[in-house]
């Protein structure tokens, strides 16, 4: 690439950032770092009706969370700051009016009400009200009014605003990294408003070209929502005179619902119960909150992992990345032109596979503050080594305290299948003879117990399945757990033995 690559982020702060804009960072992420470009955080906040308090808290804390850094723009600063277009304002009109003076932009003064009229009248004839050439002209525009008239009515205070003048019958002819060459007659789109002196600040149309222009960069990877705005801000490069100079363009596939039918809402979420948020959000206006995949107990890497494969293909059958194979193996010609379905089934099976990858020290701090919640104070080891065994059971940390809590408590009452199963008959004082068997073991680590054990079970023809089971039901209270060996060497000997001995003197046997 003949210069440097440099992307830009650019959310407004109008609530919580929904997961289809972290992958749109993602992907400008590793388009970045693949091609050694910068990555740039800009909040676009022009929209001051929409601003939502603490939005821009929950955007950085979401990127940070999700291990997407930011070289330059909000919270890092850079040589283009501000990178809040709120404080870039007064850029704006001064290239607005530079639109205006070059006759790519008028003024218009007209009123909601005008606007009304018109539209009704349009519906009346069963047609769709355009704001474009066949109307400008006919309203209380710069393009219909005197210069003098056009001054005073500013003067005065009257509101207007400032519209792209859309030529008439022309071809737009565009490129795109992902969908091709596209080309756009101009008399099907309508003069989009660029500025508003209601609120002195732009629209997103005028302050995105203006502020990718300044900051330089070099490609644009957005949503497929921005892909209908592509002319406009093509012309928008021309009128400035910035055609040399304009970015690249890439317009990023939907995230479609798990029944493919339309994009992926909160309210899919809330009806089928899978977060559509990176973190946990609280309305400050309505107090209505949103499940985050970081307080569902998501791994940040598997969150984000699940993400990536979201609408790009890496082209192998490789399901697991790191960030930098993510990183080495990303190119925006893999990237989808279909929407991509979300599964959050398969959003569980990449968290499981990153769980069951991890080492019983990362687990054991995972773990810990769980068990400190269940009122168990244990070592750093015995959280690990518990979470070790049972990991390729769980799919997230939280799954382990019922996957694990007899390694640390023990059970006081049994599970009533098992002990109708199993604590009858001959077995509870085979679990007796066991128990002195197990007393009488020096070296009670896993190897040694289970040799013992299965020659004493050997020798006196007993039913394997008889001996272990009963053993589960006295040591875990239930059907369930690892190989019994894992639970008699986690537990020890002595604590083996104390819950031989309370069963045996607290189970009444199954008549």
């Amino acid at each position: 690439m003949s210069k440097q690559v440099r992307v830009r982020f650019a959310p407004s702060p109008t609530g919580p950032l929904h997961m289809g804009g972290v992958r749109t960072a993602l992907y400008n992420f590793l388009f970045a770092r693949r091609h050694g470009g910068k990555m740039i955080l800009r909040i676009e906040d022009t929209d001051s009706q929409r601003f939502v308090p603490g939005a821009e808290e929950y955007i950085l804390e979401s990127l940070k969370w999700c291990g997407i850094e930011i070289d330059e723009g909000v919270g890092v600063g850079g040589p283009h700051a501000p990178y809040r277009q709120s404080e870039r304002r007064e850029i704006y009109l001064k290239y607005a009016k530079q639109l205006v003076d070059a006759d790519w932009a008028y003024y218009a003064f007209d009123t909601a009400a005008e606007l009304d009229t018109l539209r009704k009248e349009a519906e009346a004839k069963g047609e769709t009200f355009a704001y474009n050439y066949a109307v400008r002209e006919k309203l209380p525009t710069s393009l219909s009014l005197s210069k003098e008239e056009v001054e005073e009515r500013i003067a005065r205070g009257d509101q207007w605003v400032i519209r792209f003048k859309m030529p008439e019958n022309e071809v737009v002819e565009m490129d795109d990294l992902i969908r091709g060459h596209v080309k756009v007659n101009t008399s099907t789109l309508d003069d989009k408003v660029l500025y508003k002196s209601a609120d002195a600040l732009p629209t997103y149309h005028l302050a995105n070209i203006v502020d990718d222009h300044l900051m330089e960069i070099s490609h644009v990877i957005r949503g497929e929502e921005w892909l209908p705005s592509l002319p406009l801000h093509y012309l928008l490069y021309k009128a400035f005179g910035w055609e040399d100079t304009k970015p690249q363009f890439a317009h990023l596939p939907l995230l479609l619902k798990p029944t493919g039918g339309g994009k992926l809402s909160k309210r899919d979420g809330d009806k089928m119960g899978f977060p559509v948020f990176p973190l946990f959000w609280k309305s400050p206006a309505t107090g209505e909150t949103a499940h985050g995949y970081r307080e569902d107990g998501y791994f940040p890497e598997a969150f984000v992992n699940m993400l990536a494969l979201l609408g790009w293909n890496p082209g192998t059958e490789q399901e697991i990345f790191s960030m930098q194979e993510l990183i080495d193996s990303f190119s925006l010609d893999r990237v989808s032109k279909a929407g991509a379905r979300f599964q959050p089934d398969k959003a569980k099976w990449f968290n499981a596979q990153y769980m069951h990858h991890k080492s019983d020290e990362e687990l054991a701090a995972l773990f810990q503050p769980i068990l400190k919640a269940n009122g168990v104070e244990t070592s750093d080891e015995l959280a690990g080594k518990a979470a070790g065994i049972m990991k390729e059971r769980a799919s997230f940390i939280t799954d382990l305290w019922d996957l694990t809590s007899y390694f640390f408590v023990a059970p006081t009452q049994y599970d009533e299948k098992q002990t109708k199963k199993y604590w009858k008959g001959e077995n509870p004082a085979r679990l007796a003879e066991l128990r002195e068997v197990l007393a009488s073991i020096d070296d009670f680590s896993l190897e040694n117990t289970e040799k013992v054990v299965g020659e004493w079970i050997a020798q006196k023809e007993y039913g394997m399945g008889q001996i272990m089971n009963t053993l589960r039901l006295a040591l875990v209270g239930a059907g369930k757990g690892p190989g019994m060996y894992d639970v008699t060497a986690f537990l020890g000997k002595e604590e083996c033995l104390t819950r031989i001995d309370y069963v045996l003197a607290n189970l009444k046997p199954v008549e």
